[in-house]
């Protein structure tokens, strides 16, 4: 019994150490806690710049305020997403994209997206966004309520077709929404 034991105490602790590593190394790398964890936000659509700022005249100011250029409804991907997509031309002549309404799960690493793909449902639409033309928006600032997204000046709008909350991390869709005109 002494020979045999010493000879595989030092390959049950390697293997003892190297599960412990897999294990760390799995959990940051999926976070799966991040699924019982919410965070809701509920940002009110701004209403223009400044006063102090004028509009250029590359973007004159859209008379009445607020206007909805293109709108959309979510659907689940990956998983369960509910929730609306505007894209709005602020009065100051700036663009945003609004999640309204947004109910998704928590994951590591979700962008907001524009992007030029078609939005397709179920598995066939998990993983086409970022096979074609996107413009990240920044991170997700929660996985529920209503929040803006600022869109840069240089993006031609006609050029995207959908939105998606994308998991950057495993390169799949959560959820997405095709556009079309208001």
């Amino acid at each position: 019994m002494g020979r045999g034991n010493r000879r595989r105490r030092p390959l049950v602790a390697g293997a003892a150490a190297l599960a412990a590593v897999l294990v760390a190394a799995g959990l940051y790398w999926f976070q799966p806690w991040k699924l019982w964890q919410n965070r809701t936000v509920r940002e009110a659509l701004p209403s223009a710049a400044p006063a102090a700022t004028a509009p250029s005249p590359a973007t004159s100011a859209a008379p009445g305020g607020p206007r909805t250029l293109a709108r959309g409804t979510l659907i689940s991907h990956e998983h369960t997403t509910t929730g609306t997509v505007r894209i709005v031309r602020l009065a100051d002549g700036s663009h945003t994209l609004r999640l309204e309404g947004l109910d998704t799960s928590s994951g590591p690493d979700l962008r907001v997206w524009l992007t030029d793909a078609p939005v397709k449902e179920g598995t066939a639409g998990w993983r086409v966004f970022d096979d074609g033309k996107y413009v990240s928006l920044g991170g997700l600032k929660g996985n529920k309520g209503d929040q803006n997204y600022p869109i840069p000046a240089d993006v031609t709008l006609s050029e995207y077709t959908s939105v998606t909350i994308w998991c950057d991390r495993f390169d799949v869709s959560f959820g997405a929404a095709a556009l079309t005109a208001a």
